[in-house]
């Protein structure tokens, strides 16, 4: 694990779970990923590899930046076996500016898993991880995650891994006909208990 922000870069291992930094063969199963429609659901679109790519950039510039960053989940041990790329879970600053009140510097907990590996608890276990990184080594001083309203799966990661309902917001980026432009916002702090 990382001494702090910037000084090294995390690697967080849990009892099924590797979640590490990106590498160049993690490129194409998530572009795959992000070209699913069942995947991006509650996503703006599709992504297209060109967009992939320049994420994953991006990613890899806020670990070597912050320390910390969304990191390819790697699945070691499951009943469905195992996998070098299930998809992401971690901790970044949200891409656009937040239209709500919030701590600085402000961290989003976050994933996004391949179908395959959906129903496992994988998504929970990795938020655990990136949580307990982001309060106990990172010093965070509170953690947010947000989806659209209608999307349950995700909300109820959200409640399971200890977060709060604090409200809901129009993603700033969204058209007024956009149907992921309302969100559910949920938080948690280093005192918080953590389930």
């Amino acid at each position: 694990m990382t001494d702090g922000p910037g000084e090294s870069k995390a690697v967080l291992h849990t009892s099924r779970l590797l979640l590490r930094e990106w590498r160049d063969s993690d490129r194409a199963p998530f572009a795959e990923m992000n070209c699913d429609p069942l995947v991006m659901r509650y996503f703006p679109g599709l992504m297209e590899r060109r967009a992939s790519d320049a994420f994953v950039d991006r990613l890899q510039e806020l670990h070597e930046c912050l320390g910390y960053t969304l990191w390819v989940v790697e699945v070691i041990d499951s009943e469905r076996g195992t996998t070098p790329f299930a998809g992401f879970t971690g901790l970044m600053p949200p891409t656009f500016d937040p239209p709500f009140e919030h701590c600085e510097p402000v961290a989003e907990v976050g994933w996004r898993l391949l179908p395959q590996w959906w129903g496992l608890g994988i998504a929970t276990e990795g938020a655990r991880a990136s949580i307990a990184h982001g309060f106990d080594v990172v010093r965070l001083p509170e953690i947010l995650s947000f989806t659209v309203v209608t999307n349950t799966r995700s909300r109820a990661v959200m409640e399971r891994i200890g977060m709060h309902l604090a409200g809901e917001f129009d993603h700033p980026r969204a058209q007024s006909d956009a149907h992921w432009k309302r969100h559910a916002l949920y938080r948690m702090n280093p005192t918080d208990p953590r389930t």
